[in-house]
């Protein structure tokens, strides 16, 4: 039982932490450059990037499959330049978490970037600061706190993703089996036992996250 329990954990912790990762730079860059001006399609490309959001997990999981399998336009070229094969693995969970997640920090990135009162940023201009040193001590440190709440309820979405881990990394035990697809295994055996611990350790950590995201998010 508790080999059950540790090994779904831990993989889960560690497709979590490393999505998250991505999700936070790659929403955070996004949120900027689509935040920073107005240009033709930027309403489409917001849409594109809320998508995950919306989209069912199978849907999604099958664009990925389109993407980065075996025959997919990226996973193709990895597999016959460098003999990479991302479906089935550890690394495929880590990215269907990341695409799952992203929406999360995207969004609440996005309004904390542009509730950043922009008399800050004129007069850092005037004062000669370059674009760059603007968003790293202006920018950022004010809209820090909205940028980690969108981070945390990331990391909680990909600690709970199934349905696009299951169609691109499949439940392996042990290599890509993580706690929500380990639930699904117990109940399919039948082993209530195992499904309540599992469920009661994601629903305790969720809500804790949850939680700790609400405080962040209430006026100081």
């Amino acid at each position: 039982m508790t080999g059950e329990i540790w090994v779904p954990l831990l993989l889960t912790l560690k497709v979590a932490f490393c999505a998250t990762g991505i999700a936070c730079v790659t929403g955070v860059v996004a949120a900027y450059c689509l935040g920073k001006r107005a240009f033709p399609g930027r309403d489409w490309i917001d849409a594109a990037c809320t998508l995950p959001l919306v989209l069912p997990p199978t849907v999604l999981g099958y664009y990925l499959i389109v993407f980065i399998g075996r025959n997919g336009l990226l996973g193709a070229w990895l597999d016959r330049t460098f003999g990479i094969t991302l479906m089935f693995t550890l690394q495929g969970a880590i990215i269907a978490a990341a695409v799952v997640s992203f929406p999360m920090v995207f969004k609440s990135a996005r309004a904390a970037l542009e509730g950043v009162p922009q008399n800050y940023l004129n007069a850092a201009r005037i004062a000669g600061a370059g674009e760059w040193e603007i968003f790293l001590r202006i920018t950022l440190p004010l809209a820090f706190r909205g940028i980690l709440a969108g981070t945390m309820l990331a990391f909680a979405r990909a600690m709970g993703e199934f349905g696009a881990t299951l169609m691109v990394a499949g439940n392996l035990p042990g290599r890509t089996q993580t706690l929500s697809l380990a639930v699904y295994s117990a109940v399919q055996a039948g082993n209530d036992t195992l499904a309540n611990t599992l469920v009661i350790i994601v629903s305790v950590v969720c809500v804790v996250l949850l939680v700790i995201t609400g405080k962040l998010l209430s006026p100081k």
